[in-house]
């Protein structure tokens, strides 16, 4: 989620690097399978049992993105503050509107916990304030209003957008100082950390609650991708590779789809796979889709519109799907899959009005923002 360089404003400006347009559109194809995979988030099974993972590939994308785009301009004059701005300016907005939607959306349905109970209005009000301020709600507390533990309940995804500032501060103040030596033994520990967590829990889908050790845990569900993401970033040289968006958006999908492993009996092998894909197979998508240098016109154009939607859309469509799971009556208890398909009219809304709003809020909303923000701050 980086800002293109061609979007910086000419009283700051360093020169401009070529833009990775097939890692925008792997970042929207991601986006997606995260919307498909959050309709069936509350049933017992889920057509695509791995989505989850997404956020992972996203992480990778933001450190070889981040390091790609910010390593060299420290020493070009770029401070600490002009980067913190610069992120808060590209992620921030769409983060107020996510909340915005969060609320509007909890209230429409009913201003509950996922148990029936209602929520005093003024909670659901303080829970979109810690939103704006991005302050996660813990366990148990008022603020925590649907009852599942959440960081942000009324826009659950807001856990990743959380542990990437977390990510933009540790890059500004201590990861973008390190050696490469260095950089290499944060993600080596902090791999380490993942493969373990994985195959504790028998899965990755970790770090959304502050319960049972989720704040370390999605610390360490970040700062690995993100710290090898910058490693890859640094010793970066392009493969010969063609055709790339189509086929690593293939492996992207079929990392979701994969079934769940091991079963009830040896949970850690779905654990091993997860941690596997995250440390393997992802940074290699990376590193073979920024090396194609080959794209076609229609390519460049689908990985642009797909990377214009991608944020937008992430940060705007779990609202609608608590609207959804109100409407086929979940109480907390996990539906069988065959209730969504039962009602595949009702599910299929939101498939489809949420990237329509997301484009509408990309285009008339996050883009003029963001360049009035980007005027007045070097005024």
């Amino acid at each position: 989620m980086s800002l293109h360089p061609s979007s910086l404003p000419k009283a700051d400006t360093f020169p401009v690097k070529p833009h990775y347009e097939i890692l925008d559109g792997l970042r929207g194809v991601a986006a997606l399978m995260v919307l498909v995979f959050h309709v069936f988030d509350a049933c017992q099974s889920n057509i695509l049992p791995h989505g989850y993972l997404a956020v992972d590939f996203f992480f990778v994308l933001s450190g070889f993105v981040i390091g790609y785009a910010y390593d060299d301009r420290w020493q070009q004059g770029l401070t600490i503050g002009g980067f913190l701005r610069r992120r808060l300016i590209r992620l921030h907005p769409m983060v107020v509107a996510g909340a915005v939607v969060g609320c509007m959306c909890f209230l429409a349905a009913g201003g509950q916990r996922w148990d029936g109970e209602a929520v005093a209005t003024g909670w659901a009000l303080l829970a979109f304030l810690g939103m704006i301020l991005m302050i996660p709600a813990l366990p148990g507390c008022p603020t925590e209003v649907r009852g599942f533990g959440e960081f942000f309940p009324l826009n659950g995804p807001f856990w990743s957008l959380f542990y990437e500032y977390i990510g933009n501060v540790l890059y500004a103040l201590l990861l973008r100082r390190l050696t490469s030596r260095w950089l290499s033994v944060v993600a080596l520990v902090s791999g380490c950390c993942v493969v373990s967590t994985a195959m504790t829990q028998g899965y990755l889908g970790v770090g959304w609650s502050a319960a049972d050790g989720g704040w370390w845990q999605g610390l360490m569900r970040m700062l690995f991708p993100y710290s090898m993401g910058m490693l890859m970033a640094r010793h970066f040289r392009p493969l010969q590779v063609r055709h790339a968006f189509w086929w690593c958006s293939a492996i992207v999908l079929a990392v979701g789809l994969m079934p769940v492993a091991g079963g009830e009996g040896f949970p850690w092998l779905n654990g091993l796979s997860d941690a596997l894909v995250v440390i393997v197979l992802f940074p290699a998508l990376v590193w073979l889709a920024a090396s194609d240098k080959h794209t076609s016109q229609r390519v460049s154009t689908v990985s642009r519109r797909l990377g214009d939607l991608s944020y937008p859309l992430y940060t705007v469509h779990y609202p609608f799907m608590s609207l959804l799971f109100f409407r086929l009556g979940f109480d907390g208890n996990l539906m069988p899959i065959q209730t969504v398909f039962d009602h595949w009219a009702v599910a299929l809304l939101p498939v489809i009005f949420t990237p329509i709003l997301a484009w509408l809020l990309m285009k008339y909303y996050d883009k003029p923002v963001r360049r009035w923000l980007l005027q007045k701050t070097n005024k």
